[in-house]
Order: C-alpha cells, then structure tokens, then sequence
C-alpha cells in the first residue's frame, strides 16, 4: 500500500462529495435534481470553491494514470490473458462521435469496431433484445439484429471509449489516443482495461466540469421547466458511471405509472460478467478445494465491471456472494461464502 496515493485518491473522492454537496446541501442521498431542472441555484462562492481545486484534481488523476501505467507495464501478460472478450460496445456520442455521458444517441460497434447502430433512446427496444437463462434472475441483452449470442455487447469505461470517436476535452483525448494504441484499429478488449478507461473519464469529467464552472449560465436562477402536459410515455437514457442507463415509463392521465422497464448497466454487461467469471475460473480455479487466491481472480473479473446487482435484478436487501466449486457430475466439491 501506498499511503500518499492513497491520500490523494482519499482527497480525489472527497472533492466529489463537496461538489454534491455544494449543490444539493449534503453529501448523502442528494435532492438537488427534480424532475424539468434543479432544486436550488449554485452560488457564487460554491462554484469558486470548486473552481480552486480543479487543477489539484486534474494532477491527481493524472498521477492514477501514472501509476496505472506503470502496473499495465510490469503485468502486460495478465492484462493480457485475463477475461479478455470478444463483444460488442456501447456508449452515448455527440453528433460528432464525441464522447457524452447525459444526452445523445446510443452507438453500439461490433467487435472489430464497426458501427452497427447509433439510435435515439426512444427506439432502444427496436434494436435490444433480452435473453433469459434459469441459473440467472438478471437478463442478458443483445443487439436485436444479431441474435443470441452473437449481438452480446459491453458498456461502461470500455464500452464508450470504444464506441466514442473522440474526447472533447484535451487532455482526456489526449489520453485516449494512447488507449487507442493498445489494439491499434480495433476495441480495447482485455477486462482489466476497464480501469485504464475509467482514469481516463476522470480526466474527462474534472476537465469538462471546469468548463462548465466557467459558464456564466451556471449561477442562473432559472430553475425548472414546468409542464402540465402528461404524454403518457417517456424513454430516458444517461452514462452512469457504470455504462448506459435505459429508462422507460408509461403512465395513466394522472401521472401515475401503469409500467416501466429498465435496462440498467449491470443489465447490460452480464454476458461480459458471466464469461468473465467463466474464462477466469478456467484458468485460475484448479483441484477440489477453493483458496482466497482463486476468490479473488474472479472477484476481479466482476469488480472490473462495477456491478450493482442489487439494482440490476431489482432485489431488495442484502445479497451475499457465494461461490462453489461443482464436479462435472453435479457434487459441490467446495464452498465459499461472503455476506
């Protein structure tokens, strides 16, 4: 462990929860959006504050990067044999094939990177389909077109970084033209990728808030855009930071809703967890007993995704991880388990 990175990733993540704060008045369950705008303008001296510590931040992703880079190097073999898939990509992009994380169409590219789609939000069902399995309460989507398996895709870090042309900042861009060099031509594939791309996207949103900071607009006290108008349906999609976020509602003359359907991140990426756990327990899991070595190879392999289950299979409570190791004929041979 390295205490002053770790201090520095400490101050990176602290920063963040100032910025919430700054908006909504706390740090935790924030209430500053509301539905056609905000709750309460940003204030002169909280965009200050925040403007103060932007270049503090910038230096240390740019240290993360660093440091990242230096552990890509001396483990090349590894990031290079571990969970690395074949799949589709997903992101949201600019009208010019910027990367974007809030509004714009979808683009989905095949593995060799080959654009296949770039649809408004209100035709996703158009072009992703689901697949059900009995061993999993979560859903696999695909790309429509291709059927199952072959339509599988990723999204998160990697998903948009591959499906983006570009980065409108420009030290982020910067950077992803090194992460474009890693498979010259063609998606970044290797699992342990993820974290590489979601530096970069640091970068990106440090870079892109001080831009927004400087915006005069910022402190306007025009808050919402009030409707009394019900349509009755509504798709909306974001980036979380975890990949895309479908949402979809219908609802009755009143404003209640009658039905929803979300596709969330973890949603999208659970052929890309699945396989992970699979490839990686083949070539890490050997014998008939678990040890914390194996635990932790495939717990890496999800991790790398950001997972929220929870959410994705619309659970409520906790959800303790338990892993077996199974005989080809059915007999669990070991058994671990993490509340």
């Amino acid at each position: 462990v390295d205490p002053p990175l770790a201090a520095k990733a400490i101050r990176l993540r602290a920063f963040g929860q100032d910025v919430i704060k700054a908006l909504s008045g706390r740090r935790v369950h924030p209430d500053h959006a509301t539905p056609g705008g905000v709750n309460a303008p940003l204030s002169v001296e909280s965009r200050d504050a925040i403007l103060s510590q932007i270049d503090e931040m910038i230096e240390i992703v740019k240290t993360g990067i660093k440091v990242a880079k230096g552990w890509y190097g001396e483990n090349m073999d590894l990031v290079n044999s571990f969970a690395v898939l074949k799949s589709g990509y997903m992101g949201t992009v600019e009208p010019d094939g910027g990367l974007q994380l809030y509004e714009g169409k979808v683009r989905l590219v095949d593995q060799d990177g080959k654009r296949l789609e770039e649809f408004e939000p209100r035709s996703y069902l158009d072009v992703i389909a689901e697949h059900v399995e009995d061993w999993s309460y979560l859903k696999f989507p695909y790309y429509r077109k291709k059927g199952w398996p072959d339509g599988v895709y990723r999204v998160g870090p990697l998903g948009r970084l591959n499906a983006a042309d570009k980065i409108s900042t420009p030290e982020a861009n910067a950077e992803l033209q090194q992460f474009r060099a890693i498979n010259p031509g063609k998606p970044v594939e290797g699992t342990l990728w993820f974290h590489y791309a979601r530096l970069i996207e640091d970068l990106y949103a440090i870079e892109r808030m001080r831009e927004l900071l400087l915006d005069p607009d910022i402190l306007s006290t025009e808050l919402v855009a009030s409707s009394k108008q019900i349509v009755g349906e509504g798709v909306g999609c974001i980036e979380a930071p975890r990949g895309t976020l479908i949402h979809h509602y219908k609802t009755d003359e009143d404003g209640l809703i009658t039905k929803a359907n979300l596709i969330v991140a973890t949603g999208h990426n659970n052929w890309a967890m699945s396989k992970s756990v699979e490839v990686v327990a083949k070539a890490c899991v050997d014998g008939t007993k678990l040890t914390e070595g194996m635990l932790n190879r495939v717990e890496a392999a999800i991790r790398a995704h950001d997972p929220c289950l929870s959410c994705s299979t619309h659970a409520v409570g906790a959800m303790p991880i338990v892993l077996e190791l199974v005989a080809p004929g059915g007999e669990v041979l070991d058994r671990m388990v993490r509340d």
